[in-house]
């Protein structure tokens, strides 16, 4: 089985089993390691993204199920209509991929060429750019963050939310907050679906007034149905050849479902109507559309044919109330607003850069709490010896100048024992290394 692993340079499959490429990311068994793990709509066609949903009712027990089953010391599960992620800090992340597919009573080898995995920076990295707006199927959209928020709520309630991914969290609501602000991610026309609901606002006030019918179930209507959704339409239907397709798409949106056949007889109810299917001939003739201007009294109608060849014969732009926008017609939109999304990804990502080089200092400045603790309690232990010795020495009518000095002496040889033989176990390269080492530790080349 081979996990899919995204980079900053795009997918790669690396042809390595579940356990290798964990192995590849092993952490420090020292140092608690973040970590990302899922799939999303870049990576796993529809039914396998439904079949590794998890329904808010049962997101408590996935967590409580994931940390345990896993070894896990903290984790959230963000699950939205295009992505499965699981973020966690542990140190055996090989079982998270394990858990993922039981808990969905699925084998691992089905759900792996699906997987991709992130580790500490790249995790990070991922969860902003989630958060921002720049992994959507919809560049920029705000739904996400809110999704992500949500996430977090319900890690914090199910006690899955430690320290560390309460800071990521809180970090990433920051980043976002600051590209939506700072940037244009999510003002610019970037796709022909955003063109589509563009042309549709030239002539609705409001879309939360109008129902949508799609025609067709395919990846371009699934982007547009995204799109429109945001708007909160009144209706959102989907017609389609195949009805248990058009039911998966349908299910995310709360839309409903329908024959091609009937298209004809539903037309008048619906404001919009988007369309792009395989079909060599037209779906929609002049006739059908003319008896369902009649039918509405005139009211104006949308019509997007997204479809080549066309879905609409291409008479029924000659209507007066109806609008008919081709492929063509959205690519001059799209080619518009190029310019403008390139420069705000190019600022969003800088601006994500800098806050993941943040976000990793403070988990390395956590990491080394240990450390200087246990090198304190060790000089303590040390101090607390000499002063013993000296005490008893005093005791017995010792001369004072003399304790002290033997104090001073016991308690430098005693410090100075760990860094010499550091240095007298050291060969070759590695000594000029741990003389370096020694050299900043005591800050030497400052030193009178």
């Amino acid at each position: 089985m081979e996990f899919g692993f995204r980079g900053p340079a795009g997918r790669q499959t690396l042809g390595l089993g579940a356990g290798d490429i964990i192995r590849r990311f092993r952490p420090d068994p020292l140092r608690m390691q973040l970590f990302a793990l899922g799939l999303n709509h870049h990576t796993a066609p529809l039914p396998i993204r439904e079949r590794l949903a998890f329904q808010p009712e049962r997101l408590d027990d996935a967590l409580h199920d994931l940390t345990r089953a896993a070894q896990l010391r903290e984790a959230a599960i963000l699950s939205t209509c295009n992505r499965t992620e699981l973020y966690f800090a542990g140190d055996q992340p090989d079982r998270a991929a394990d858990w993922l597919a039981r808990f969905n009573q699925l084998p691992l080898d089905q759900v792996a060429p699906y997987l991709y995995s992130y580790p500490q920076r790249d995790a990070v990295r991922h969860m902003f750019r989630v958060a921002s707006g720049l992994d959507s199927m919809v560049l920029g959209e705000p739904q996400i963050l809110g999704q992500v928020k949500e996430a977090a709520r319900r890690a914090e309630e199910a006690g899955t939310l430690g320290t560390v991914l309460h800071k990521l969290f809180q970090n990433t609501f920051a980043v976002a907050k600051e590209v939506r602000s700072t940037t244009a991610i999510g003002a610019n026309i970037v796709s022909m679906a955003a063109a589509a609901v563009h042309l549709a606002e030239r002539i609705y006030e409001r879309l939360s007034d109008q129902r949508v019918l799609f025609i067709g179930a395919g990846e371009m209507i699934e982007l547009c149905a995204a799109h429109f959704a945001g708007a909160n339409p009144k209706q959102i239907a989907v017609a389609n050849r195949t009805e248990a397709r058009a039911q998966g798409l349908a299910s995310r949106f709360g839309a409903e479902v329908m024959r091609l056949d009937v298209i004809g007889d539903v037309l008048p109810r619906f404001d919009i109507v988007v369309s792009c299917t395989a079909a060599p001939l037209p779906i929609v003739g002049l006739g059908m559309v003319e008896r369902a201007v009649k039918a509405r009294r005139h009211r104006p109608m949308v019509m997007v044919d997204l479809a080549v060849p066309r879905d609409i014969e291409a008479e029924i732009a000659k209507l007066d109330d109806v609008f008919l926008y081709t492929v063509d017609d959205l690519a001059q939109i799209v080619e518009a607003g190029l310019e403008s999304r390139q420069q705000a990804v190019i600022e969003a990502e800088q601006i994500i850069d800098e806050r993941v080089d943040g976000f990793l200092s403070w988990i390395q400045a956590r990491d080394a709490v240990p450390v200087i603790r246990a090198l304190r309690q060790h000089a303590e232990a040390l101090r607390a010896a000499e002063l013993e010795r000296a005490l008893r020495l005093l005791a017995r009518g010792e001369n004072p100048e003399k304790v002290l000095d033997a104090l001073s002496q016991g308690l430098t040889n005693k410090l100075m024992h760990g860094p010499t033989r550091f240095l007298n176990q050291s060969e070759g390269m590695n000594q000029a290394e741990a003389g370096r080492i020694v050299h900043r530790i005591f800050n030497l080349d400052s030193a009178d």
